[in-house]
């Protein structure tokens, strides 16, 4: 019998996201996201507002990363990306900032960040 590696349902609610491991290449846990941007208008996912690193919450990192770097991999039930956390370190300071939303500026300097092959 053939198994699937796709998720039983190809939907998912918001409050099923928080909270969700994130994996980095090796596939070891790097992360969690702690909640989701999502465009007013196209209601399109355009970041993650993730925690790295730290202890049970205690130093972690925020970071606000593209929803496109960011896959759901049903075997390790969360998502998986290719950032290393050295390159979320280099990421615009602006992505730190828990409580506010990205202008219109900074969001083009953070796709702009993204965009750039990582060393």
């Amino acid at each position: 019998m053939a198994t699937s590696s796709a998720p039983s349902h190809p939907l998912i609610e918001s409050d099923h996201i928080e909270g969700t491991a994130v994996f980095d290449a090796d596939g070891k846990r790097v992360g969690t996201i702690k909640r989701l941007v999502i465009e007013k208008i196209s209601g399109q996912v355009v970041y993650a507002v993730t925690s790295f690193g730290g202890f049970l919450g205690a130093g972690s990192e925020i970071h606000t990363v593209p929803w496109e770097q960011l896959h759901y991999n049903p075997k390790l039930h969360g998502y998986h990306t290719t950032i290393t956390v050295e390159h979320l370190r280099r990421a615009p300071e602006f992505s730190r900032i828990d409580e506010a939303l990205l202008s219109g500026h900074e969001r083009q300097q953070l796709s702009n960040f993204y965009a750039e092959p990582m060393p």
